[in-house]
């Protein structure tokens, strides 16, 4: 053929950039189209129904079919769930298929439907089969038990040993030792993130997130689709979000293991947020709280009425602290109810509603229904908008002690806030109890504690914090200024080389008072007005209560400037 004339295969084997390109996939797509009437119709004339299974979203658990027999029966699983199988093929059912399918329906006390697909759709799921991480992990029952963790928690005495232990490892146990890593390291989320080169994996330990181990880019496959295994998300559906779950159950615990999944430019990003129902379980005692703050918090959350409001940035604590709250006032007497987006943890004794907005059910909404409920305390994860402000505030005037939380960078910031939000100045004041500003520092390892030396220009920051505490504060006559000792972990073992184990809030609590009451009323109401109100009326700012937990070997001077400056 000439090249003016050119002929269907060079057409078809044109490149790229070639103007035969687009005419190229237009005759795929011509070839495609026809080919699937065609199986329509021989699915009529074999009276079956039909299937188009390109793009369809297969899950994983639906592969219950093995990839051996899959390829010799000719035959693909593509839905499995409750007592249903749907099975496909594309070519006519044989005297075998029917054996096969008689045995499905045993083995699984299930019905079983046949489709009738083409080879191309019948192909499609196939491939599937090449992401999965080995062949048992077909099974409907892929987990990680306590003695996994256990088996390779012994193996791993520092973070920096974790790279090691993996290359020695096979795919399936690779996700097992990170989250063995995880829960031994007592983080908080597991980060893994395909990159051009390799594959890096963070634990988030103590608020930090920490590079642990690199992987080689080609194993990605085989990971993601061992975690989508484990979480029970698609398989096949790698260019939009995710977000599935799997519990791992321990002899004194249970950890929920939260999966999102979002696309990214070499793969997909994977975070697994790990959160251990024992976590609960924190007393109002052991927040943190010292001296005053805890002394006018404890007075404040005993009233049977007001509001409290948590205050910070997403991170610093402030659900915990609310837990925590709710753990004291959790007794026979009083009816709780919480109405949370989502629920992280289920608590004993409380009646837990999760928000929907898909459904309409809004923290609004959700509120308004849970005051028909009689509640003697209600805790709303999130003020977010007008509606919800008004209806928290009528609550707290009518009767119900309300703990709810807020973003802002102070307790000072909180009332304007509220005022933007739309709240009346003379509704708010009478509601607020008290409003908690804090953040989450990192605690000094005690088993590799030592005693440091600060440079000259930050011991004179430190100085100046100290001088600024009230005379009269029950916190500065502990202090000792002819001796300021500061400590800081080397690391070891305990803290797996990192100096730090576990974290500790350091709070501010604004209570309301006559003062703070009339820069409200005033109509001109200034955070740095009611900051230096607050201070005034004996409240330790987080700055000061950090240095003070500095002093006494809790945390580092560092940690305090990084977080409450």
């Amino acid at each position: 053929m000439s090249a003016d004339n050119p002929s269907l295969e060079d057409l078809l084997s044109g490149s790229d950039s070639s103007p035969e390109k687009q005419l190229q996939q237009k005759i795929k797509s011509i070839i495609d189209e026809k080919k699937e009437i065609e199986t329509q119709n021989k699915a009529r004339e074999l009276g079956l129904p039909y299937i188009n299974l390109v793009g369809f979203p297969v899950p994983q658990n639906a592969l219950i079919v093995d990839e051996e027999t899959a390829k010799k029966m000719g035959v693909v699983c593509f839905f499995y769930e409750d007592g249903q199988i749907k099975l496909a093929t594309a070519t006519p059912p044989t005297d075998q298929l029917q054996e096969f399918i008689n045995h499905l329906q045993k083995q699984y006390r299930a019905e079983v439907q046949l489709f009738f697909t083409s080879p191309k759709s019948l192909q499609t799921v196939l491939e599937m089969y090449k992401r999965l991480p080995k062949k048992t992990d077909t099974s409907t029952k892929v987990e990680i038990s306590e003695s996994d963790l256990q088996k390779w928690s012994e193996a791993i005495n520092k973070l920096n040993q974790l790279n090691e232990q993996i290359k020695q490892a096979s795919t399936s146990e690779i996700v097992t030792i990170i989250i063995a890593a995880a829960v031994k390291s007592d983080a908080s989320d597991v980060h893994i993130e395909v990159e051009k080169e390799d594959i890096k994996i963070r634990l988030r330990i103590d608020g930090v997130l920490h590079t642990v181990a690199t992987l080689p880019s080609e194993l990605w496959p085989r990971i993601i689709n061992r975690i989508k295994l484990l979480a029970k998300l698609k398989l096949n559906i790698t260019d939009k979000p995710q977000d599935g779950r799997f519990t791992i159950f321990l002899t004194n615990d249970e950890i929920d293991v939260r999966v999102s999944t979002i696309p990214t430019a070499f793969g997909e990003s994977v975070v697994m947020r790990l959160l251990r129902s024992s976590a609960v379980g924190l007393s109002f005692d052991d927040l943190g709280l010292e001296g005053r703050a805890y002394m006018q918090l404890k007075r404040e959350i005993e009233k049977p009425n007001g509001m409290i409001i948590t205050t910070g940035p997403t991170g610093s604590g402030k659900t915990t602290t609310l837990y925590a709250i709710l753990n004291k006032l959790n007794t026979p007497e009083n009816k709780i109810i919480t109405l949370e987006d989502p629920i992280e943890y289920k608590l004993e004794g409380i009646n837990q509603s999760q928000v929907d907005a898909s459904k309409g059910y809004t923290f609004a909404k959700g509120l308004r229904a849970i005051l028909r409920q009689d509640p003697d305390v209600v805790m709303v994860g999130e003020i977010r908008d007008s509606e919800t402000v008004d209806i928290a505030i009528n609550a707290a005037l009518t009767g119900h002690l309300v703990l709810s939380t807020l973003h802002t960078n102070s307790a000072a910031a909180t009332i304007p806030r509220f005022l933007a939000m739309g709240a009346k100045p003379f509704l708010l004041t009478p509601a607020l109890n008290a409003i908690i500003g804090q953040r989450l520092v990192r605690k000094i390892c005690q088993q590799c504690k030592e005693a440091v030396e600060l440079d000259e220009e930050i011991k004179q920051r430190v100085l100046e914090i100290i001088n600024s505490i009230p005379d009269d504060a029950p916190e500065k006559k502990e202090i000792n200024l002819d001796n300021l000792t500061f400590y800081h972990g080397k690391g070891c073992s305990a803290c797996q080389g990192l100096g730090f184990k576990g974290r500790i809030g350091i709070f501010e609590i604004m209570t309301m008072n006559e003062e703070i009451e009339k820069i409200t009323l005033s109509g001109k109401v200034s955070e740095y007005e009611l900051q230096k109100a607050a201070v005034k009326n004996g409240m330790l700012t987080m700055v000061q209560d950090g240095i003070i937990k500095a002093l006494k070997g809790i945390t580092t001077v560092e940690e305090v400037f990084k977080k409450a400056e």
